[in-house]
């Protein structure tokens, strides 16, 4: 006989959410803990309080293919805003400088997104959760110290600029694990020579999981218990989507 994913040792599998702006992906994990009645849980690859989108959490038994599932490529559509360089590389940082935007033309927009198509390396901002001796970086940046962080390499598969309303461009990235987006519209606007900042950010995509099926942060809170039990994605199903 089959056992549903709630049995015997409680719940088991993976629920998408649907993160809320201003929450920490900590956050998130908090009130599914409370609302699964689960200890057992941990997510997929932290969203910034800035961004929404895709988080996946994994409960029970699930927490054993964690690694597995944050090594997936993922998708981000994007905002970011030229003229303006910030100390997280995000619009929550304080600015640290500001030059004029030039009157880009879309062929130069692409340009500067085209040289980061493919592998190559990208330095980690040192607001980031990488640690060094055991600290993450963020909190070394809290305190004004900032270390050299070594480069790491990442691949972008495709890109789309989707709006180009200058000083905003628009955009939707497909890329491996370990990928910093805010790091990415930093380093397109040092190309362009004008400095730029993440101003917005949304997952669409982890691997083959996407926002179709996640259930938002406000359900979480509210949704009877049961109902979140049958949006979880259960280990058979996943291995099935994986192809494994």
């Amino acid at each position: 006989m089959r056992s549903n994913p709630t049995e015997m040792d409680g719940p088991s599998g993976v629920l998408l959410v649907d993160k809320a702006q201003d929450m920490t992906s900590h956050d998130v994990v908090a009130i599914a803990r409370r609302a699964l009645n689960t200890k057992k849980i941990g997510h997929c690859g932290t969203l910034d309080p800035m961004a929404t989108g895709l988080l996946m959490l994994v409960i029970g038994r699930a927490t054993k293919i964690q690694d597995l599932l944050m090594s997936e490529d993922k998708q981000y559509v994007g905002t970011l805003t030229l003229g303006a360089t910030t100390s997280t590389q995000d619009r929550q940082g304080e600015t640290l400088e500001t030059k004029p935007v030039g009157d880009y033309s879309k062929e130069q927009i692409h340009a500067a997104f085209d040289g980061f198509m493919g592998n190559f390396e990208q330095i980690p901002p040192m607001v980031s959760a990488i640690k060094k001796d055991g600290v993450p970086l963020y909190k070394l940046a809290r305190k004004g110290i900032e270390i050299v962080r070594e480069p790491r390499k990442v691949h972008i598969t495709s890109y789309e600029v989707s709006r180009i309303e200058l000083p905003e461009v628009d955009f939707t990235v497909n890329c491996s694990k370990g990928f910093y987006v805010r790091t990415y519209a930093h380093d397109i606007g040092a190309v362009l020579g004008c400095g730029a900042h993440l101003s917005a950010l949304r997952r669409t995509r982890s691997g083959k999981f996407t926002l179709e099926r996640a259930v938002t942060v406000a359900d979480l809170k509210t949704a009877p218990r049961e109902d979140l039990y049958k949006a979880l994605i259960s280990l058979a199903e996943i291995s099935l989507m994986r192809g494994a």
